[in-house]
Order: C-alpha cells, then sequence, then structure tokens
C-alpha cells in the first residue's frame, strides 16, 4: 500500500495539479490519534483545515501545520544556561508546573472533615 501523502490526481498538460485533499481518518493514521480528535480539534478551530460542506478536509500544508503547532523543543539545561539574570516570564505564561505547590489546609488532628455544602439544594431548615 502507498504512503497516505503519495497519492497524485491525474492531470492533462499544462494544467496546474489539483490539491490534494485528505479525510480526518488519513490525517490522524499519519499522526498516530484518533480521528475524533483531529475533528475535535477542527471543529474548535485549533488546527489549520478546509471545510467542504459539512466536510473538513486537510492538505499536506494543512498537516505540517499541525505538526508544527504542536512541536515540543527541549527545556535548556541548568548547567548551560547564560549567567546573566533569567528573563522574567508574565504571570499568565507560567504552567501549573511552574507555580509553587499551594500550602495544604489539612487539620492538625489527623482527621478528615467534609467539607460545607457549595449550595442549599432547599430551603428547609431543619
Amino acid at each position: 500500500m502507498p504512503p497516505v501523502f503519495a497519492r497524485r490526481l491525474p492531470s492533462a498538460e499544462g494544467r496546474v495539479p489539483l490539491p490534494c485533499l485528505y479525510r480526518p481518518e488519513e490525517i490522524a493514521e499519519a499522526l498516530g490519534c484518533s480521528a475524533w480528535w483531529v475533528k475535535d480539534r477542527a471543529r474548535r478551530g485549533l488546527i489549520p483545515h478546509t471545510r467542504v460542506g459539512r466536510a473538513y478536509r486537510f492538505t499536506a500544508e494543512h498537516l505540517a501545520e499541525i505538526v508544527r503547532l504542536h512541536e515540543e523543543r527541549p527545556n535548556r539545561s541548568v548547567s548551560r544556561a547564560p549567567a546573566g539574570p533569567a528573563p522574567t516570564t508574565p504571570p499568565a505564561a507560567r504552567t501549573r508546573a511552574t507555580q509553587s505547590p499551594r500550602p495544604t489546609t489539612a487539620p492538625t488532628t489527623g482527621r478528615l472533615r467534609a467539607r460545607p455544602p457549595r449550595r442549599i439544594q432547599y430551603e428547609t431548615v431543619a
């Protein structure tokens, strides 16, 4: 079976070849994920795509852009970091992993307590 992205449509002499559009299932196979993931990200507008009627279609350029969007670069090691001051990142750019852990509010007795209800379902008083 030829690779997924190796097919070409026959074209006449002098004509510009038609772009090859791929289905979400083909993109999912190339990425190693589910077709549901591809359709969900396209529906949310998180990955580039083309809509033909109600169907999502993708070009080879779309696939390359999806790969670039989800690419992760390695972090710089501490030993190779420059000696200058570390760049500050805005608070919105920090992730939960980089934030300091929250202090625990566990009771000192070692027993678990139930939380008070968030809302009162019925306005009755016992």
